[in-house]
């Protein structure tokens, strides 16, 4: 790729330009995939042509030019393509061509504009975002007078003395009050207050006492909040619009300080990661939370929507980019080299709208009456996520958050100066990693790797120095500093130790390798996918049939790929349940595949499974 200039003010503070960060290897491959044959492939004008229109009553067609955009715009940046570029032009300059007299960009009935159970004010949101994206880039004056006369609206519509923005749109209001990030960015760029004090009005609807109470209900988990059964008004158990809100109030908090937002999006997002979030680092049933994490060994409607996958991995990076706690690159981590590369299909070109943890993918539904759907818009977001935190700038250290192979650059305060390192590593396929300094001259500065939560041991060596030893027996992620005068040519290489673990929940179990969760797959053609494990391989005085996790005596080992895989193992189990066949029940040798390969074929070729059923044994009185 040719990498292009890029101001990216949208980009998280503290993390690396990303026009610094080239990634390789097999994540760059794919990012490169979705980047010619969705984000070019795809044509802005068609999003655009709704709003030229005023027919709409309750769809959210105006949400995809904006979702677009989020994506579209950062890539631009980052390849510099031509093509690109002038597909966002013209789309920029046909929006804006919408607008009315009152500032309004839309394309709902007029008397159906921001009213209840619609999504108008969430569309707004979107479109706010996009118009952003593009000032931020270009610095195109008539983008940015185009947002603020738009927000203008949206506060003379709503506010102290006019409509209530929780009782527009539906779910208490969440998808509506979203629109507080796109409301906060405005006011960091422009200064002018009544876009922050529209931002506090919107704070104080998130937590009304009739609302979603995202500030005041932070203690309680998720799946326990505001529910009236699931309808559509009364319920906030919507995990996409929720986090959208809790990603609001953290940039509200940037510019108020305000500490009760910051520790209501941290308890939650803590809630989620622990109750929801399972073993791929997807959630939710029905685009909703419903104790996820518990109940993942089940099979549930509508299993880890792509849009709850994204603005999960966006929630995350805030947090990280706040706390500076590794537990939220973990946590990013986990759902991409999962769950999120196994939303798009192999070529790149379409984003899945749900992937369950059994069964099979498949292309989404059409929403709105349109040849594209939410997640499918929502998808490329992802790879900007994994990007905008790879490499993050403290000071004079520079922290590497994820691994895979690239070339980055990040810049040293002290002295202004850019520090460039050249990663080489075929993670997460195997636990070593090498970065070689590729400056001209020496520069003193501190490297920190991040140790992960799930990895027992880190061994780090650094040109002509002993190896040094890092064992982690509370299983929580961490730093490691490595401080020195960095001469051209130095060498550091790591090796994270990268155990298979055996998860055990609700009588089934599951097995990852390192970050990644393994699944079996029918075109491996090497029995039934779903047959049952008997758990004598786990090691004495380690966990059974029982809940948790456990070592156990089984290798998984590496061979080589099928075509249509990123990574195979192989591992030897007892499966079954004939007792009285001593052929059936001895063990036998299984295939695995990293679960992003799982179903990647879209078909029934490649039913796929993560959690296994355990022989349960039981003593009769």
């Amino acid at each position: 790729m040719i990498l292009a200039s890029t101001m990216l003010a949208s980009a998280l503070a503290g993390f690396a330009d990303i026009s610094g960060i080239r990634l390789q290897g097999y994540v760059a491959d794919r990012m490169a995939d979705c980047i010619e044959n969705h984000v070019i492939a795809t044509d802005p004008l068609y999003f655009t042509s709704i709003f030229h229109s005023r027919g709409e009553s309750n769809w959210w067609q105006s949400e995809f030019w904006g979702k677009y955009m989020h994506s579209a715009v950062p890539f631009w940046a980052y390849t510099g393509d031509a093509r690109l570029k002038a597909k966002i032009d013209a789309s920029v300059a046909d929006i804006i061509s919408t607008q009315d007299e009152e500032g309004y960009i839309g394309n709902y009935l007029p008397e159906r504009r921001y009213g209840s159970n619609c999504w108008d004010v969430w569309g707004t949101k979107y479109t706010l975002l996009g118009l952003i994206h593009y000032y931020d880039e270009t610095g195109d004056g008539k983008a940015l007078e185009a947002a603020k006369r738009l927000a203008d609206y949206l506060a003379g519509t709503f506010g102290p003395g006019r409509r209530e923005l929780r009782k527009s749109g539906a779910f208490l209001g969440m998808p509506s009050c979203s629109v507080l990030e796109p409301v906060v960015w405005l006011y960091r760029r422009t200064g002018e207050d009544r876009y922050l004090d529209f931002a506090k009005y919107i704070r104080d609807e998130l937590d009304a006492e009739d609302g979603a109470r995202l500030v005041r209900d932070a203690d309680v988990p998720v799946f326990g909040r505001v529910t009236d059964g699931g309808g559509w008004m009364g319920s906030s158990l919507k995990a996409y619009e929720m986090m959208s809100c809790y990603q609001g109030l953290l940039e509200l908090y940037d510019e108020t300080g305000e500490s009760a937002l910051f520790e209501a999006a941290l308890k939650t997002a803590r809630s989620i990661a622990e109750t929801e979030i399972n073993i791929v680092g997807g959630a939710t049933s029905g685009e909703h939370w419903y104790d996820g994490a518990n109940r993942q060994t089940d099979v549930y409607n509508r299993q880890n929507e792509t849009c709850v996958i994204t603005t999960w991995m966006r929630l995350c990076a805030k947090l990280l980019q706040e706390t500076k706690d590794p537990y939220w690159a973990d946590q990013i981590e986990k759902s991409f080299y999962n769950i999120y590369l196994a939303t798009m299909n192999r070529d790149g070109s379409e984003f899945s709208q749900y992937c369950p943890l059994a069964g099979t993918r498949a292309r989404g539904e059409d929403h709105c009456r349109m040849h594209t759907n939410c997640c499918n818009a929502n998808g490329p977001r992802g790879f900007l996520t994994f990007l905008r935190t790879y490499l993050a700038e403290d000071g004079d250290t520079l922290r590497l958050n994820h691994y895979t192979s690239a070339l980055v650059e990040g810049k040293i305060a002290s002295t202004g100066k850019k520090a460039a390192f050249r990663i080489y590593t075929l993670y997460p396929q195997d636990g070593w990693l090498e970065a070689r300094y590729m400056g001209d001259e020496p520069m003193e500065l501190a490297l920190e790797l991040r140790h992960p939560g799930w990895c027992p041991q880190m061994d780090i060596h650094v040109s002509g120095e002993e190896v040094q030893s890092f064992p982690n027996p509370d299983g929580k992620a961490s730093y490691h500093r490595i401080a020195r005068v960095w001469k051209p040519g130095d060498i550091l290489d790591f090796t994270m130790q990268m155990p298979a673990v055996a998860h055990f929940r609700n009588d089934s179990v599951a097995f990852t390798r390192g970050p990644v969760a393994l699944a079996r797959d029918l075109r491996f053609g090497d029995g039934d996918i779903g047959e049952i494990v008997r758990p004598e391989f786990a090691r004495a005085g380690s966990l059974s049939a029982a809940e948790g996790t456990g070592a156990f005596s089984v290798d998984f080992d590496r061979v080589r790929a099928k075509d249509g895989f990123w990574m195979n193992f192989t591992a030897t189990l007892p499966t079954g349940s004939h007792s009285e066949s001593t052929r059936d029940w001895l063990p036998e040798t299984v295939r695995f595949c990293d679960f992003a390969s799982a179903g990647n074929t879209w078909s029934g070729d490649s039913a796929y499974r993560v959690w296994l059923p355990v022989l349960r044994f039981e003593r009769h009185r």
